[in-house]
């Protein structure tokens, strides 16, 4: 890995800046504005349909062109960041976020909207690499994890509050407001960052991986679009076997290029670290877990115990509001020294699983039965989420943190795509097998209740969806609790390593001090 020299006088080493609270608030703050973006488009769906004559791809593309350019764009914003100043690209990114904002709020046809949309994703993707890479440069190594806590936490804050912001604004005012909010939050941050927050950049006269920016942005698109694609168009469409194979290729050559390119934009020889694989592994499974029970969760609330999007948001708050109260008073991080990663991994991924089964085996009939996995999932997630996150950022070095938190993006937009996919599949085959014959060959509720003609038929489909998800939460727990123990033993292995090698060269630094 090529040295890495620094200015000091746009470097900050990490350590406690005096501010650091106050800038971690602006960063929240931030990042909240990104995190709701990705869910607050789902309930104007049938204003946008009636007012711009959107049609379902119109729909499909404002919703996930978003998605796509931001998690094609992690990797490139995280490195242009470590290059060229993290403050800067911070500022640039919510510079960029404001106009697009702007864009989308005075929109006035499907297409000038899905542009809108996509010049948000360059701005978020900025914003979700900067925000926590300045975390890792502001605080020292005792108060990162409880910092890095609290910016975690904005992630379930923002599933959790994006339909019912969307919904409360839908209901005074017209769909354009919900973009029109992202430009107030947008000013008052950039002043903050700019007033705040200290530069901190890696020079060392690289120049820009050009190619290897293009191939990943091509390999994370392809992968994303053929998992965003998957469910609507099937599995088996022609789209998204070409996207997939499309973004598998690309991901492959970027590899190649990375491994034989002087000044990589990321270093495919931190894959032979131990802890980055384990990190790694971790990561993508936690972000599996969430992905696909928050996918449950939402087809169950209004699929089967029928509530309304909002009804159903409001429901799912007791998890979210979990995870905020764990993080922010530092419960977790207050115990990560004594438990160590490893052990806060398997703790938090299995509560995970633990509320996923429960809320299989008790949540079929009421919320009641919900509502007890919901907050046992929520201390799972504040568990696991926060020290993933942070096992990641460690496992590279200080210099390439804008890399790490690119990283960290691309494995949470992956493995949540994945939770969704899988379990996903799941449940679709376990409600097509259980289907009664009039309704047989449907894929989707609606379809199979349009073939129905008595109240027991319609009762029979709405069984056979509810154990469908039944069938699915058990998958996606078994899923996560085996995921925890690998990411664990990987973890532990890695420490063990690093520390028997620790040993080895203090008891011979002889060829240490020659090398």
């Amino acid at each position: 890995m090529p040295a890495v020299a620094c200015d000091a006088t746009t470097l900050q080493p990490p350590g406690r800046h005096a501010t650091r609270w106050l800038i971690l608030a602006v960063i929240c703050i931030a990042q909240l504005t990104v995190v709701l973006d990705n869910t607050v488009l789902n309930v104007a769906v049938p204003s946008l349909t009636e007012e711009m004559g959107a049609t379902t791809a119109d729909v499909q593309w404002m919703i996930n062109a978003y998605s796509l350019v931001q998690s094609g764009l992690l990797l490139t914003a995280g490195n242009s960041a470590d290059r060229y100043g993290r403050k800067k690209m911070l500022a640039v990114g919510l510079v960029l976020f404001g106009i697009a904002s702007l864009g989308a709020t005075l929109a006035q046809s499907p297409g000038q909207l899905i542009a809108a949309r996509a010049g948000m994703g360059v701005g978020g993707a900025l914003l979700v690499t900067t925000t926590l890479a300045v975390v890792m440069q502001i605080f020292d190594d005792a108060e990162r994890p409880k910092a890095i806590g609290i910016w975690s936490s904005v992630n379930s804050l923002g599933f959790a509050a994006g339909p019912l912001i969307g919904g409360t604004l839908l209901d005074h005012f017209w769909w354009g407001s919900l973009f029109l909010v992202n430009l107030p939050v947008a000013v008052i941050a950039l002043l903050a960052v700019l007033a705040l927050v200290p530069e901190s950049k890696s020079r060392g006269g690289e120049r820009p991986d050009l190619l290897g920016a293009l191939l990943s942005m091509i390999g994370m698109v392809g992968v994303v679009f053929a998992i965003i694609s998957g469910p609507v168009s099937g599995w088996s469409s022609g789209k998204v076997l070409i996207s997939a194979a499309v973004g598998i290729v690309g991901l492959a050559l970027f590899a190649l290029w990375e491994l034989h390119v002087p000044h990589p934009m990321l270093d495919m020889h931190f894959f032979r670290n131990r802890r980055f694989i384990g990190a790694v592994s971790g990561g993508i499974l936690v972000a599996f877990g969430m992905g696909g029970s928050m996918f449950l969760l939402t087809q169950h609330l209004q699929l089967v115990l029928g509530y309304g999007p909002l009804d159903a948001g409001l429901r799912m708050a007791p998890l979210a509001v979990t995870v905020i109260l764990i993080n922010f008073t530092g419960l977790g991080a207050r115990l990560m020294p004594k438990v160590g990663t490893p052990g806060m991994i398997v703790s938090g991924m299995t509560l995970l699983a633990a509320g996923l089964a429960a809320i299989a085996t008790l949540g079929g009939d009421s919320y009641g039965g919900m509502l007890t996995g919901l907050i046992v999932m929520g201390v799972g997630v504040a568990f696991a989420m926060p020290t993933m996150a942070n096992a990641i950022m460690s496992a590279i070095p200080p210099a390439k943190a804008g890399v790490g938190a690119g990283v960290n993006g691309t494995l949470m937009e992956f493995g949540q795509g994945l939770g969704v996919a899988v379990l996903g599949a799941v449940l679709n085959s376990r409600f097509v097998a259980l289907l009664p014959m009039v309704a047989a060959g449907a894929g989707s509720v609606p379809a199979a209740l349009a073939r129905t003609r008595t109240d027991a038929e319609r009762t029979a489909v709405h069984d056979a969806f509810a154990s469908g998800i039944g069938t699915s939460q058990l998958v996606g727990a078994a899923a996560v609790f085996l995921g925890g123990l690998v990411a664990a033993v990987l973890l532990s292995r890695a420490a063990r390593s690093e520390r028997a090698d620790g040993a080895s060269a203090a008891a011979d630094p002889a060829p240490a001090a020659a090398e």
